[in-house]
């Protein structure tokens, strides 16, 4: 079986947490069933998650704010 999202239901069915959580569910050689709490993040984020440069050049950014640049007004077409 392929792993699957699992959301629970407004009475929280599916599983024993709160309505409205999701989880990754895959199922084991033996038939268990395994259900990891998860959450579904945008290509973006997930880009951003696993790209250490960028996350550094952010980091000294935000700890070095004398030396930002002022970004130019953007001159709308008519």
């Amino acid at each position: 079986m392929e792993d699957q999202i699992i959301e629970t239901d407004a009475r929280g069915r599916a599983s024993l947490a709160r309505p409205g959580r999701r989880y990754l569910m895959h199922e084991e050689a033996d038939g268990t069933l395994i259900l990891e709490p998860a959450v579904v993040v945008t290509e973006l984020e997930r880009r951003f998650m696993i790209n250490s440069v960028l996350q550094a050049q952010i980091a000294y950014a935000k700890a070095h704010p004398e030396q930002r640049v002022p970004r130019r007004e953007r001159h709308r077409a008519s």
